[in-house]
């Protein structure tokens, strides 16, 4: 079975963006130093995230597609037409990743965001997380852990520090 992870930077206060949904901030708070990432994307073949994720993504990443070696999936509340390499989901996210799961191949990647996460993290459905903290205070944004009804216990597999980045790996534990 494939595990279901989200690697990603938030700041020390938890927010994924900013108010206006930015990442602006993120990258200002990088001092170059490499992390972790190109190892991290090998492990993946899939890539999840809503709407808002991926419209923000493509202000940073070249092309109009901001993983084309990997399938992507965008869920919108608004019907849109699938792009080259990118198909978009109106449906619940909760199932389709459950199915998605029992599938063939490599891990799947929720990249994002808290509205998307909320729900897998109430069926308790991502099994792994990669969290990077920058060394910023935003006060007011989207955060990655929104308010909802779960309770997810997990274990501390490592601590790394990047530059200015500290991150957490953890996974899920088994109740």
């Amino acid at each position: 079975m494939r595990n279901v992870v989200f690697y990603g930077g938030i700041s020390l206060d938890g927010y994924l963006a900013d108010a206006s949904h930015s990442l602006q901030w993120l990258f200002d708070a990088d001092d170059g130093t490499p992390m972790n990432y190109d190892s991290f994307i090998n492990t993946i073949d899939t890539t999840i995230m809503g709407r808002k994720t991926f419209e923000e993504s493509l202000n940073y990443l070249e092309g109009d597609n901001p993983y084309p070696d990997k399938t992507n999936f965008v869920f919108s509340r608004r019907p849109q037409a699938d792009k080259e390499g990118i198909t978009f989901l109106s449906e619940d996210p909760v199932a389709f990743i459950k199915k998605l799961k029992e599938e063939e191949g490599k891990d799947i990647w929720v990249v994002g965001g808290g509205s998307l996460i909320k729900p897998l993290l109430e069926e308790n459905l991502i099994d792994e997380w990669w969290i990077q903290f920058a060394p910023v205070l935003l006060g007011t944004g989207i955060r990655l852990f929104e308010e909802g009804n779960y309770r997810n216990y997990l274990e501390l597999l490592e601590v790394k520090q990047f530059g200015n980045f500290a991150e957490l790996h953890l996974k899920k534990k088994e109740q």
